[in-house]
């Protein structure tokens, strides 16, 4: 499913969130969104699943205004894993997941086989199975999100919105999620803090500051050191291993020489940053 922003603004007490920004994610594109806090990332993901309605400009999926279509359409197509989603910590995994298949139910609907299907699938896929009858609420925060994300995939949806989907997780989880993600053959938006993640998962990369779209294209081409420094207002070094893309990030020197920040003094005294400095 391809998703078009088309000079998308949003504005809160007068001052804008997002600033015309136009964006197309084609179908089965991995596009991961990156910039500072406050640059507009979870703004942006809102209009795409309907929380949020742009001011001006529009959202579509398929050539249709978002907002044409009926909202309970919009929920069988477009999955979500929010940054901060609270479910019923009473509930247990299994019965967590099970709300996926809601937009696909009516009123008075039970869970069919093709349902029940759908949810073993997305605990298979998560790793959950052995967690179903586990309450929520007695989980780690990274098992919460694994969760939350297989209530997501329960949902069988063809756009996925996922906003700091590895929050909580530790390295070898966020490798899995973001593995899982990327093989699903879904078009999916993400909001990314972790550059080195961005670079080596997304197809594209868009690079947002004070809510409007500075750059767009492949990770390679986008994340430069000069950008990444521009946009962070940090020091970077990018690195290419022949495995993937990654980056070293330092403090912008930008105080007193008597109160400089270690890794400033080191630089300013050409030595590596890992040196020591007495």
């Amino acid at each position: 499913m391809r998703l078009d922003l088309d000079s998308v603004r949003v504005a809160l007490g007068g001052r804008p969130i997002l600033d015309r920004v136009s964006l197309t994610v084609h179908s089965g594109q991995f596009v991961a969104l990156v910039g500072p806090n406050g640059s507009g990332k979870s703004t942006l993901l809102r209009t795409v699943y309907r929380a949020r309605r742009p001011d001006s400009g529009t959202v579509r999926l398929d050539g249709r205004d978002l907002w044409s279509v009926p909202a309970a359409e919009t929920a069988r197509h477009v999955g979500v894993l929010m940054q901060e989603q609270h479910t019923g910590f009473e509930f247990t995994v299994a019965e967590t997941v099970a709300l996926g298949r809601t937009p696909h139910l009516g009123l008075f609907d039970r869970l069919t086989g093709t349902d029940q299907a759908a949810i073993d699938d997305a605990l298979v896929r998560t790793g959950l199975t052995a967690f179903t009858g586990r309450r929520v609420g007695d989980l780690s925060g990274g098992e919460r999100q694994r969760v939350l994300l297989a209530r997501a995939l329960a949902q069988q949806p063809r756009v996925l919105v996922l906003d700091e989907p590895t929050n909580h997780l530790d390295p070898r989880h966020q490798l899995d999620l973001l593995e899982l993600v990327r093989d699903l053959g879904v078009t999916v938006v993400a909001a990314l803090h972790s550059l080195d993640l961005a670079a080596t998962y997304a197809d594209t990369t868009a690079v947002l500051q004070n809510g409007r779209l500075v750059a767009h294209g492949r990770p390679a081409d986008v994340l430069t050191a000069e950008r990444i420094g521009e946009v962070f207002e940090v020091d970077a070094t990018v690195h290419d291993d022949g495995g993937g893309t990654r980056f070293v990030l330092r403090p912008r020197c930008v105080c007193p020489d008597e109160r400089c920040h270690w890794s400033c003094r080191t630089r300013r005294a050409g030595v590596g940053a890992d040196a020591p400095v007495s």
